[in-house]
This record gives C-alpha cells, sequence and structure tokens, in this order.
C-alpha cells in the first residue's frame, strides 16, 4: 500500500522562478522548436542525462505553460533531459496515451502528466510502471488515484471550498441566484472544485439558489457562450462560479456586453498572474491560487531522485491553495493582491 503524503509546501517567490526559467530560455526555445509536427510528437529540451516526460492537458491554457516552464527550469538545474507532449485539446486521451509510449520507448525514467481523461488514460499508464518508469500524476488525479506511484497536486476540494465559504460571507443573507460554470464532465479537478463551492457555500446539488448550471471545458470561449445562455435564462444573477480564470474571463465579457458586470459577485480558482490582476481591478471577487510551478518542480525532482537511488515516492502531496482577495470576508482566511502577485504566474 502507497505511503500517504500530506504536506503543505510554501510557494515558490515568482521573482525566484523567473530568474530560472531566464537560465533555460535556450533550451525552451530549442523544444519549441522541434515541436513543429504536432503535439502528438514528443519533445526533448535540456541537457544529456537523466529523461524526464511532462504530458499536460493542452499547450496553451497558461496552467500548462507555467508548469512546462518549471519543469524545464527544473530539469536543466538537475542535469536532466526534459521530453514533452500535450493533447490537442481538453479531453485528448488518444494523443496523451500515444505520448506515454512514445516517451517509455525514448527511454525515461520517469513521466509527469495531467490526465485529460481520469480513468481512459490507466491502461497506459500500467504499461508504462510496467516498463519500470515512475509515473506521477500532477494537478489532476487519476481514477483510480492509485493508477500512478503519486500524486502532486492542489487539493481541489478545498479551493472550491474557500471560494464558497468567501462568497456566502459577501452575500450573507442576501437571496442569491448563482451560476456555476464547470470544467470538462468527468473531470475529478472540476468536480472536485465544484463539490467544494457547494460546500462552502453551503447549499447542496439541486439547491434552488443554483439557477444555471453549464459546462464549459474550462475554456474562455464556452465560458462566454455558457454565460450568455444562463443570462437569457435569468438575466438577474448575482453570484458566478467558475472553474478556473479563462472561464471566468469568458463569463464576465458576457456580462459586461449587457452592462450588469457589477451586478455579479464572481469568484474562480486559478491565481495566474492575469487572474490576480482581474482581483486588483475588481472583475473577480476571489480566486483560489495555485502552484503549478511546484508541482512541476517536485515531479522533476522525484524523477531525477528516483533515476539516482531507486527510491519511489508515493501517496499524495499537496501543493497549497491560498484565497486571493482585496475585499477580505470575516471567518475567511485570505491574502491580499500583494502577496497574490507575488506567487502568481503567466
Amino acid at each position: 500500500m502507497s505511503t500517504i503524503i500530506r504536506e503543505t509546501w510554501e510557494p515558490v517567490m515568482r521573482h525566484t522562478v523567473r530568474t530560472a526559467a531566464g537560465v533555460t530560455a535556450c533550451a525552451v526555445a530549442a523544444a519549441v522548436a522541434l515541436g513543429g509536427c504536432g503535439p502528438a510528437v514528443v519533445r526533448e529540451a535540456g541537457e544529456p542525462g537523466i529523461k524526464v516526460g511532462l504530458i499536460t492537458k493542452t499547450e496553451t491554457n497558461p496552467f500548462f505553460v507555467t508548469m512546462k516552464e518549471g519543469a524545464q527550469a527544473m530539469a536543466t538545474a538537475q542535469s536532466a533531459t526534459l521530453v514533452t507532449a500535450a493533447g490537442r485539446f481538453n479531453g485528448d486521451n488518444e494523443t496523451q496515451a500515444a505520448a506515454i509510449e512514445n516517451m517509455v520507448r525514448a527511454g525515461v525514467k520517469g513521466i509527469l502528466i495531467t490526465p485529460n481523461d481520469a480513468a481512459a488514460i490507466v491502461p497506459s499508464i500500467k504499461k508504462a510502471r510496467a516498463a519500470g518508469v515512475l509515473v506521477i500524476a500532477l494537478d489532476t488525479p487519476t481514477k483510480p488515484q492509485n493508477a500512478t506511484n503519486a500524486l502532486f497536486a492542489t487539493d481541489n476540494f478545498k479551493a472550491g471550498q474557500l471560494i464558497g465559504s468567501y462568497a456566502k460571507a459577501v452575500m450573507a443573507d442576501k437571496p442569491v441566484r448563482i451560476a456555476i460554470l464547470d470544467g470538462r464532465p468527468g473531470s475529478s479537478a472540476s468536480r472536485l472544485r465544484h463539490a467544494g463551492f457547494l460546500q462552502g457555500f453551503g447549499i447542496a446539488e439541486g439547491d434552488p439558489s443554483i439557477v444555471c448550471s453549464r459546462t464549459t471545458y474550462a475554456d474562455r470561449t464556452m465560458g462566454r457562450t455558457a454565460m450568455d445562455d444562463c443570462l437569457r435564462q435569468t438575466p438577474d444573477i448575482n453570484v458566478l462560479y467558475t472553474v478556473n480564470e479563462p472561464t471566468a474571463f469568458g463569463a464576465y465579457a458576457a456580462l459586461k456586453a449587457r452592462r450588469l458586470e457589477k451586478n455579479v459577485l464572481i469568484v474562480s480558482v486559478d491565481g495566474g498572474c492575469t487572474g490576480v490582476k482581474a482581483v486588483k481591478n475588481g472583475q473577480i471577487a476571489a480566486t483560489s491560487q495555485q502552484y503549478p510551478l511546484k508541482m512541476a518542480e517536485l515531479g522533476v525532482q522525484s524523477v531525477v531522485e528516483f533515476a539516482e537511488s531507486g527510491t519511489k515516492v508515493s501517496g499524495y502531496t499537496d501543493t497549497g491553495v491560498r484565497l486571493i482577495t482585496d475585499q477580505p470576508a470575516q471567518g475567511v482566511e485570505s491574502k491580499n493582491t500583494f502577496f497574490g502577485r507575488l506567487h502568481c504566474w503567466d
């Protein structure tokens, strides 16, 4: 049975990480240059030595772009080679499965993966582990969670709970009409954030205060479309939960187009620099900040340690989450946007 590790890591300061990322600019550029054949082709960057694989959900979401930068910086610091791939779109399991096979053939010692489909990717992961490859999930657990050797991730339930508790405290006893914009159906991260928000707000699934619920695949354009649909159905929505900040930005555009943006309390999850700026500007009331750089750094370090000593990391490591807002609510612990800017990611 795996040893369960539950430890919250202090996030790395942005200026420290950016310095490391700057050192590896040439290596990152080389990786991009090799990527012209599309995301199904693995790309290598870094110094010769231990090979570490990284497979993200997509190449476009800033969260995963940052994760790749952090992994590259740490791989270079460890004199390792980073081999990367990504799904063509959110939910693309086929490309991720092919990337695992390619990386095993390329001789990686470990694979870090943010699964697009928590269950469908498991057979490919089992094959990799049977071949002696250490497999670590980042951000999103597999289903079952122990299909990987370890998980480095945000406590997504807590992320949702924090913004739910905040929204409840701000709204107090006012009548609420809540819109919920979730991610991809079947996504464990989306499901956990959703459940955490409901618990934090003190309501159950199906509560009459939830007047609209839509799926957005965590996409900005779909966020706007979904919010447009919600507003046509219920124009007087006053609380909006979104699964991530790109979705929140899309929804905000829909609200602004109707001049309703000041009527809705928006809470979200991510904590990217653009999201923190949106909190500072009052577009988003609060966001739960995650730390993808820490996930990537710990993942690369664990693979290098396995390659050098045979030690396998196991269980779940909580990489931390903080509520960011400039309008704190009584009884809900939070940090301001100054802290958020110091620890955010692009």
